[in-house]
């Protein structure tokens, strides 16, 4: 972004970058892709499993939890393909976090609509 954009101008900038991050995502990651398809699906679910705002937002949350982690995992493995294709052992170790990320997002979500979908249907 230029330098001196503010107010509008930085908001249209931001925008229009997010947007780019978003696609690069959607078409070279096929993780991301595979999460997007499966947050498509259950956020139908979230209305009716959610008994309330604020179940619904836990529901929906933890999804968009999940996609928001595995935007940050991707750009940290594409910043280390970048610095270099050879291995080395903070490389690997940087990658294999962002991967544990993942791991505990999806665990998270999980836990919820587990929890959640059981309150709804069992109680």
């Amino acid at each position: 972004m230029k330098p001196g954009h503010t107010g509008l101008t930085h908001l249209v900038h931001s925008t229009r970058y997010s947007w780019k991050g978003l696609k690069a995502a959607f078409r070279n990651e096929s993780a991301f892709r595979q999460e997007v398809g499966i947050t498509a699906v259950m956020l139908p679910f979230a209305w009716w499993i959610g008994e309330g705002p604020v179940s619904w937002l836990l529901l929906v949350g933890s999804l968009f939890l999940v996609l928001i982690v595995e935007l940050l995992n991707s750009a940290i493995e594409n910043v280390v393909d970048r610095i270099g294709t050879e291995h080395h052992e903070l490389s690997g170790r940087a990658k294999d976090i962002g991967s544990a990320a993942v791991m505990l997002s999806l665990i998270m979500a999980g836990l919820t609509w587990g929890l959640l979908g059981w309150e709804k249907f069992y109680s």
